[in-house]
């Protein structure tokens, strides 16, 4: 576990993500077809972009306000769209890039 971790650090540095950033490339990553489709360059200005919209739309409260997180998820899959993400898998990624924001959450309040 711990390689795996030293590994996906390097793997963030190489890519001049911080461990935020790379948490979020890694949810958009999970997608071998995007991967091989848009390529580390396309993934990773989606990664920043997505970074920045949940950055701004967060509040304290969000991650218990359906209202803020439904328009969350609107701003994701526009991005996604944008930059040409797989639409069959852009619903698993909306998800998983949410999860991810509301992880962020949590150890930002700790």
């Amino acid at each position: 576990m711990a390689k795996d971790l030293k590994a996906a650090d390097r793997r963030g540095e190489e890519l001049g993500l911080d461990f935020r950033e790379y948490a979020f490339y890694s949810a958009l990553e999970v997608n071998d077809s995007a991967v091989k489709i848009l390529g580390d360059k396309v993934l990773k200005d989606i990664t920043l972009e997505l970074v920045d919209t949940v950055k701004r739309n967060t509040s304290i409260d969000w991650t218990v306000r359906e209202s803020v997180q439904a328009k969350m998820r609107i701003a994701i899959k526009k991005i996604l769209k944008k930059q040409g993400y797989p639409p069959d898998m852009a619903p698993k990624a909306i998800e998983t890039v949410l999860e991810q924001a509301k992880l962020m959450a949590d150890q930002s309040s700790v």
